[in-house]
């Protein structure tokens, strides 16, 4: 038995977060049906990140990773062995497709594939004007003067 989430109310009262919204509402109606390869998502710093995906029997080569935009996919097509007989296959040696959606600014900054172990480090790098800056607050002489100004001249005699 599957429940849905109406997220309508939240988008009717908030300005800007449409997109969040929309993945919300896909994750919520997405079966994930196939769990395969395994991965883990971790944070290895303050803006870093690393996914490490278990895809044993895959050559660099069979696997193919895409960045565009806020998507990345990671593809694996293995090369058949069709010559082989099988007497029992325990080993997945399927073809796969997993697809994550990345937040704002976060770039893939390198992969590795060692003993059967894929990992992508990402980075999240704002850009400068998104960075947060201190504002000088600047004084004027209107107001210093307590919101009197003051008129310079000579007095005239009355």
């Amino acid at each position: 038995m599957r429940t849905s989430f109406d997220f309508s109310p939240l988008s009717r009262s908030s300005v800007g977060f449409d997109h969040l919204f929309d993945l919300l509402d896909s994750a919520s109606r997405m079966a994930q049906t196939d769990n395969w390869p395994p991965y883990d998502i971790m944070r290895v710093g303050d803006n870093e990140y690393r996914i490490a995906m278990s895809v044993a029997g895959f050559a660099p080569e069979e696997i193919t990773i895409t960045h565009e935009q806020q998507l990345l996919t990671i593809t694996g097509e293995k090369a058949g062995d069709e010559e082989a007989e099988y007497l029992y296959r325990g080993i997945a040696a399927r073809n796969f497709e997993r697809r994550f959606q990345l937040a704002a600014y976060v770039t893939v900054t390198g992969a590795k594939l060692v003993n059967g172990l894929l990992t992508i480090d990402l980075v999240r790098e704002l850009p400068e004007q998104m960075k947060p800056r201190r504002i000088e607050i600047k004084q004027d002489a209107f107001s210093a003067e307590g919101g009197k100004k003051r008129i310079e001249g000579e007095k005239h005699a009355a």
